[in-house]
Order: C-alpha cells, then sequence, then structure tokens
C-alpha cells in the first residue's frame, strides 16, 4: 500500500465535498489492487486482516458510514472501539484517543484469551441444543441395527436371497436416500426463509412424526416410506445444526464446539443401543419399540431451539445488522467483543462479496464447482464427508448385530456388543473437545486413519479363529472397539465441523448441503449393498475391504485437506485460495520428506518451512499448515503481563 497519497486522496476528497468523506467515496482512494489478496488464486499462502494498513481516520471513517447505513448509531461508540480492537487484535492496551479502552473492557479482550472456556451460558444452551439435535441424528441411525433382527421376518422378506437381502437393505437406507436426494437441498431455502433455527424446528418434526408412524407399519413398503420423510428432517438437519454451532462460537473454541455434532451423535447411537437391549425381551413386537423410541430426543429439540440467539452471520446476511448486534451481545461476554466480532466479520464478507458475490440457489450450487476458493473447500469437503464412509464405521453403526452375528454371536450378546460399540464411541469422543482446537482437523485425521485399517483388518482376521464364542468373540468385539476408539475423536467429529466452516457465508448453507448429500447417498449405497457383501464375504472379507479403504482415504485427506483450526470463519477464505496444485506440491516435496526426516530417521533437528503467511499489524506472522495464531494472542498477552505493560488492569493466571 502507500499511506501518503492515500491520505492526500482523502484530503483531496474531503476538501471538495462539504462533509468528511464517506466509505464509499474514498473507496478506491484507499485501496490500491494489492490491499487484498486474490480469493481465486492465493499463490502466496498470505492471510490478510483486511483492516491491516489502515490510517486510524479511514477506519474510523468506515465504521462511521458503517454506522449510519445499518442502522447502527446508538453503537458507533463501541463500534469504533471495536473497530480499532479488530485491526490489531494483540494491541488494544495501546489504543489511545476517545477510543481508548477501559480497564474491564481490556480485561475481558484478555480473559478471552487467557480463559476461553469462559462464555456466555446462551452459548452453552446454543451448544447443548445443537447436541440434542446430533443425539436425534444417532439415535435415528441405530433404531434399524437392533430392528434388523426382527422386522425382515415380520414382512416376509428374511430369507437369504438376494431380493431379501437387498430390500432389507433398501429399508435400511431409506433415511439416506430421503436425505441425500430431498432433505440436504431443502436446507438452503429454508435457511434463506426461517433462519438456522427455523430449519432446525422444521427438521425436529420430521424426526418426531414419522418415527412414531414407523412403530405402526404393517408392510415393508410403509416402513420404507416412513423412513424417507424421516430422511427428510435428518438430511436439514445435518446440513444446519453444524452451520448453527459454528456461526455462533469464538474461533478459538469453535472446533470444540462443533464437534459436539458428533460426540452427541455417538451418545445418541449409545441410547439407541440401550433401547434395543431394553425393549428386547418384549417379543415379536420388539423392532417395533426399537423404532419407535427415536422418538424421544427430538422433543426438547423442538422445545429449546428457539431460546438460543439466532446466527449473527445469518442476520448480516439478511443485512439485520441490528438484530446481528443484539445475538453477538448475547453470545459474548462483553460489548467489546460484540462489537469487535461485527465489525470484523462485515470487513472480511466485504471482501468475501468482491470475490465472490451472491446469485440465486441454482447459480449458488453450480457455483460450488466453478469459482476456485469455494471449488477448493467443495473438493475438501467432499474428501472428508466421502472418508467417513469408507472408513467402515457405518458398517458397524448400522449392521453391528449382524456382524457380531455372523462372527458367531447370539442374537442377545450381538446387542450387548452393539451397546458396547456405542459406549465406546461416544466416550472416545470427548478428548477430541480439546484435540480439535490444538492438533487441528488434519493432524487428527491422519493419526487415526493407519489406526482404524489396522484394527479393522485384526477384527476380520479374528473371524478365522475356531469356534463360535469365548475368545473368538471376544477377540473380535475388541479390535471394533479399538476401531471405535481410533475413529471417535478423529473421523467422527471432523468431517461435520470441518464442512460447516470452509464455505463462505454466501455458499455455506449449499456447501454444507452438497456435503452432507455426499455423506449421505454413500451412507445410503453402503446400507443397501452391505448385506448382500456379509452375506458374500463374511465378516473377513467385509473388514479386510473397508481396511483398504482407509488406506486409500489417508491418501486423499493428506494432498487434499488444509487444516482450518483457530482462524474465524472469514479468514478461511485465504486458506482456500491457496491453489491446490501448490497446497499438494508443499505436502509432497515439504511434509512428506520433513515426516520422514523427523519421525522415521529422528533427526530432532529437521525443520518444515510453513506453508501460509499471517499477516498482522506491522509484523508477518508465520505458522505451519496449521496455524498457531492462539497461541501467538495468548503468548504476546502473557508478555506484556509478565513485563508490566498492562495499563493498570489486574494480573489474571
Amino acid at each position: 500500500m502507500a499511506p501518503n497519497r492515500g491520505e492526500d486522496d482523502v484530503e483531496r476528497l474531503s476538501r471538495t465535498t462539504n462533509e468528511y468523506p464517506s466509505s464509499s467515496m474514498i473507496e478506491h482512494a484507499r485501496r490500491p489492487s494489492e490491499a487484498y489478496v486474490n480469493l481465486h488464486a492465493n499463490v502466496e499462502a498470505k492471510i490478510k486482516n483486511p483492516l491491516w494498513g489502515l490510517p486510524r481516520a479511514r477506519l474510523l471513517a468506515d465504521v462511521d458510514d458503517f454506522c449510519r447505513k445499518k442502522d447502527l448509531d446508538h453503537y458507533r461508540p463501541l463500534i469504533r472501539k471495536g473497530a480499532l480492537v479488530a485491526q490489531d487484535p494483540t494491541g488494544y492496551e495501546d489504543i489511545e484517543g476517545d477510543e481508548k479502552l477501559n480497564d474491564e473492557e481490556i480485561q475481558a479482550l484478555r480473559d478471552e484469551i487467557l480463559h476461553k472456556w469462559r462464555v456466555p451460558f446462551v452459548l452453552y444452551l446454543t451448544v447443548a441444543t445443537c447436541s440434542i439435535g446430533a443425539a436425534v441424528q444417532g439415535w435415528d441411525q441405530t433404531g434399524s441395527n437392533g430392528a434388523n433382527l426382527e422386522f425382515p421376518y415380520a414382512f416376509n422378506i428374511g430369507s437369504d436371497s438376494i431380493h431379501d437381502k437387498l430390500l432389507v437393505g433398501l429399508v435400511n437406507s431409506a433415511p439416506y436416500i430421503g436425505t441425500a436426494l430431498f432433505g440436504c437441498w431443502l436446507s438452503d431455502p429454508l435457511n434463506s426463509r426461517f433462519g438456522r433455527r427455523g430449519t432446525i424446528f422444521f427438521s425436529a418434526n420430521f424426526c418426531l412424526w414419522p418415527v412414531l408412524g414407523s412403530a405402526f407399519c404393517d408392510n415393508w413398503r410403509q416402513l420404507f416410506a416412513c423412513r424417507i420423510l424421516l430422511g427428510i428432517g435428518m438430511g436439514t438437519k445435518a446440513s444446519t445444526v453444524p452451520i448453527f454451532a459454528a456461526e455462533n462460537s469464538p474461533a478459538p473454541i469453535r472446533g470444540a464446539f462443533v464437534m459436539s455434532w458428533q460426540m452427541w451423535t455417538a451418545f445418541g447411537i449409545f441410547l439407541g443401543t440401550c433401547a434395543n437391549v431394553a425393549v428386547t425381551k418384549i417379543g415379536h413386537n420388539a423392532w417395533r419399540y426399537q423404532l419407535g423410541s427415536a422418538f424421544i430426543p427430538a422433543v426438547p429439540l423442538m422445545l429449546l431451539i428457539y431460546l438460543c440467539p439466532e446466527s449473527p452471520r445469518w442476520y448480516m446476511k439478511k443485512n439485520r445488522y441490528g438484530d446481528a448486534m443484539k445475538s453477538l451481545l448475547r453470545l459474548r461476554n462483553h460489548p467489546i467483543q460484540a462489537a469487535r466480532d461485527l465489525y470484523y466479520i462485515h470487513a472480511q464478507l466485504e471482501v468475501e462479496l468482491e470475490f465472490i458475490g451472491q446469485g440465486n440457489y441454482a447459480k449458488r450450487f453450480i457455483e460450488l464447482f466453478t469459482i476456485p476458493r469455494v471449488r477448493r473447500a467443495t473438493l475438501a469437503s467432499f474428501v472428508v464427508m466421502i472418508a467417513q464412509q469408507m472408513c467402515g464405521i457405518n458398517i458397524i453403526a448400522f449392521y453391528s448385530t449382524s456382524v457380531f452375528r455372523d462372527a458367531g454371536a447370539s442374537d442377545n450378546q450381538a446387542l450387548l456388543a452393539s451397546m458396547g460399540f456405542g459406549l465406546v464411541n461416544f466416550v472416545f469422543a470427548w478428548p477430541a473437545i480439546w484435540t480439535i482446537d490444538t492438533f487441528g482437523r488434519r493432524s487428527l485425521l491422519l493419526f487415526t486413519f493407519p489406526q482404524m485399517a489396522w484394527t479393522l483388518l485384526a477384527a476380520g482376521l479374528c473371524t478365522l479363529i475356531p469356534g463360535t464364542g469365548g475368545l473368538h468373540m471376544a477377540l473380535v468385539a475388541l479390535f471394533v472397539y479399538l476401531f471405535a476408539a481410533f475413529y471417535s475423536p478423529g473421523e467422527g467429529p471432523v468431517p461435520f465441523t470441518y464442512s460447516a466452516e470452509v464455505f463462505p457465508l454466501s455458499h455455506r448453507e449449499v456447501g454444507m448441503s452438497w456435503a452432507v448429500a455426499t455423506c449421505l447417498f454413500w451412507a445410503a449405497v453402503l446400507s443397501i449393498t452391505f448385506p448382500l457383501i456379509l452375506a458374500r464375504l463374511h465378516a473377513i472379507g467385509a473388514f479386510g475391504m473397508y481396511a483398504g479403504f482407509n488406506i486409500v482415504a489417508l491418501v486423499m485427506i493428506f494432498l487434499f485437506l488444509p487444516e482450518t483450526k483457530q482462524r474465524t470463519l472469514e479468514e478461511l477464505d485465504y486458506i482456500f485460495a491457496v491453489p491446490t496444485r501448490v497446497f499438494m506440491r508443499y505436502q509432497v516435496t515439504q511434509v512428506l520428506p520433513w515426516w520422514v526426516r523427523r519421525w522415521i530417521l529422528f533427526q530432532r533437528e529437521a525443520r518444515l518451512d510453513p506453508l501460509y503467511q499471517f499477516d498482522t499489524v506491522g509484523e508477518p506472522e508465520d505458522s505451519h499448515g496449521s496455524d498457531f495464531g492462539y497461541e501467538n494472542d495468548k503468548a504476546k498477552v502473557e508478555l506484556k503481563d509478565n513485563i508490566g505493560l498492562t495499563s493498570g488492569v489486574q494480573t489474571t493466571r
């Protein structure tokens, strides 16, 4: 940039008008072409704060113009402060003049870094409500698991013929067919019309009434229809709940809050397996209770969703900035944080709009594959979502009772072993709360996929042990549980967390719809075909095949999946502006040789040059493909604290 020349241009504009020039008047004077990083081809892998380098007078003129246009004049003094904080997030103690922060505001910003889990109750309520939505998803998925032992015989489709096996698979896959064909694609128009909360309320109804209806079906066609309707609710919910959680959460803990989707999906799976065991002694109608009991968590979801604030980013998308500010004031601990986030999000969205623009539903869908920045997010979400089906988790989640019975267990033993799988899946999801925002999404996947490959292969080989119980069954269950233990903190929480955050706001709903449709379409394919695969290949063949898929998925993740942890949703525009070939070349020529030297040859002096360059006020901040922004901010706060540059603010430890 050329600050002196820009300053002269602004002064010239002010002399030729009767008032200080507005933001639109000084736009060309203050923003040369290089002020923005190109969001189509960020070949230098730079991540830029759009407020970086703006002289204070210009920034405050922008804020005043913003407040006039958005009817936020009563928040003007607060937003002026917030904009200065957003410009230099670690230099807020040095702000002078009328916008100088008071001690309470400084303390709130310091606590945000040093005590990141201290957030308002209403944010925890939002996350809890999203968690209930996830539990609905998990329970819905596993209701058919136990019912598979009985309903095929009740509907006279329980033989070993290919026809009957495919019909059982079709009924089991119906929710995923409904999701992939209808539910996901309704998400965008529903979100546009009713918002995140309205869409979730809509989906909760479709997860309640069709589930109750499935308990009263008299033939497989009726059950198939009920489960198609259930899929509409599952699809709209799965496409919206992670976005709702991501848009309401602060960046340092966004991953932990959004990953609650998978953790509580796992809890719903566990509750579903418990319900399957609880009603198994009822008799030949037990399958009706196993399918119908999944309505239970949909009720509190319907009751709680409107107690949560609407997404501030959705309000901003609708140009309802006053409502967005009210939401942020509820979701942040202090008004200075809300003002900072409001203006920073707005500034990033302005850059996003310039490069990406807006359009109707069909245009936005086509742009998933035509706009380079969006196309890279589409590819990454496709990879991480299809990897969830390739890893083999759903052959256990959907058919664990059938798998364990094929391995020699009785029906009751198979149900109990499935309940153990559900418990392991839930318990081992907890570590991801802390690791997803520290180790990162990509690192968790690269570590856990090799472990899932060998545990599945071992489980399959254990089915060759002679006998039908005892050691044979125990070893199969052991390796299935180990597989679940590696899945739960890795490929369990990451796909929905990742897909909810990688798309720009303009394409977030349709992008998430694409991602969820990808995931659940292949879940439908798996659900239809797996009974036949199991009948033909048995457990060892099925497990061996999916062990191989895990290795293929590992390679895809290594080559196509950038890290996203601890960056704001808007800053991810710069991550996905890096061309795919640049990212792949860096992984193959830099990361892979470094990994071999460091972890195979144990050369501790091996160093890895960072891919991304994070620009801050006055100095560049380097980072690996994963991001150390939070640690840098925390270190700067603690350094100022240690050398006495805290402006009289009470020290927080």
